[in-house]
């Protein structure tokens, strides 16, 4: 190929190689931290062993595209801010941090609690108004769910880490984080049922591709999967085996789906397309990584959560039949 092309394919294509290569990157990171609870895992466990990568895969991702990009996200800060340009590197900067924390499985308890306050900003200082100045616009509204989930994720990740949050402070970053995890499966059940034939898992405006057979069919498993989840979250009834289920579902999807869009996407020539296909890749993965949190939160007796377990029945319990935390 001529020098001049390799050169222009290059300069296209730099933004869309530092996304994936940062993705890359702490997918291998997290993959040796994660090796022995993977190993050791059995069954459905190997899944929910999986969550800290879905986790932090997609914020480095994220993070990358704010450090190599900030034309894509400087539009989104509030015009009201000063020093715009400042606050993208500033996020972008705290996501890759994040993301290397939640990987390598260390500080979890501050990487965690400080992505959901992050995200939680990002709701109350950006999404939540627009969806306000437009509420019939549903996009707007899946998104500001997706972000609560997400914020969700983090807090739960804090609560659960090992020699993280204690007494009541794990207890409420898990309790808001099951909650809001609960809300965004149900907005997004819901979705799937109205909007059949888009994408599953994060129901956005991207449709699945004609060559995928029984795409409707596919939306409304999904979306009847979503609800049962959330059924099952907000009655504390199995849900770690549900959760783990939905969870290996959307992984599922973001494999088989997802994968093929984003790489369609990627031999595309504009750089907005890449970074799309990029984007909606890694917004559901993060989702069933939220999934997976959850249920790597909750013990493994899957009866009625840890809540509802009278105090000297969860001393009594072994270490083999409750979920250990990641570590810190």
């Amino acid at each position: 190929m001529h020098p001049i092309i390799l050169a222009t394919f290059f300069v296209m294509s730099r933004i869309a190689v530092a996304m994936c290569s940062a993705g890359v990157a702490i997918f291998l990171i997290g993959v040796l931290a994660a090796k022995t609870e993977i190993a050791q895992a059995r069954g459905l466990d190997k899944i929910v062993a999986l969550t800290n990568l879905c986790v932090a895969v997609p914020l480095a991702v994220f993070g990358a595209l704010h450090l190599f990009a900030p034309q894509f996200v400087i539009d989104i800060v509030p015009a009201y801010m000063p020093w715009r340009m400042f606050w993208v590197y500033f996020v972008g900067c705290g996501l890759m941090a994040a993301a290397l924390s939640i990987a390598s499985k260390i500080g979890v308890r501050w990487s965690g609690l400080l992505f959901g306050i992050m995200m939680f900003s990002f709701v109350a200082m950006i999404h939540f108004p627009g969806a306000l100045r437009d509420s019939h616009n549903r996009i707007l509204w899946t998104i500001v769910f997706r972000e609560m989930s997400f914020g969700g994720a983090g807090w739960i990740l804090a609560g659960n880490a090992t020699n993280g949050w204690r007494g009541p402070t794990k207890s409420t970053l898990i309790i808001v984080g099951r909650i809001l995890i609960a809300i965004a499966a149900i907005v997004f059940g819901v979705e799937h049922f109205l909007h059949p034939a888009g994408l599953p898992g994060v129901p956005l405006e991207k449709q699945m591709p004609a060559w995928i057979p029984g795409r409707v069919l596919i939306d409304y498993v999904t979306g009847a999967a979503l609800l049962v989840a959330a059924g099952s979250i907000l009655l504390a009834r199995k849900t770690r085996t549900v959760a783990t289920c939905l969870g290996g579902w959307i992984l599922l999807m973001v494999l088989v789906i997802y994968g093929p869009v984003m790489i369609a996407a990627l031999s595309q020539p504009g750089i907005a397309v890449k970074v799309e296909g990029i984007n909606y890749f890694a917004d559901t993965l993060l989702f069933a990584g939220a999934i997976l949190a959850l249920a790597s939160a909750t013990p493994r007796s899957d009866v009625a959560g840890s809540a509802s377990v009278p105090r000297s029945i969860r001393k009594t319990l072994s270490p083999t039949r409750t979920e250990p935390s990641a570590p810190d």
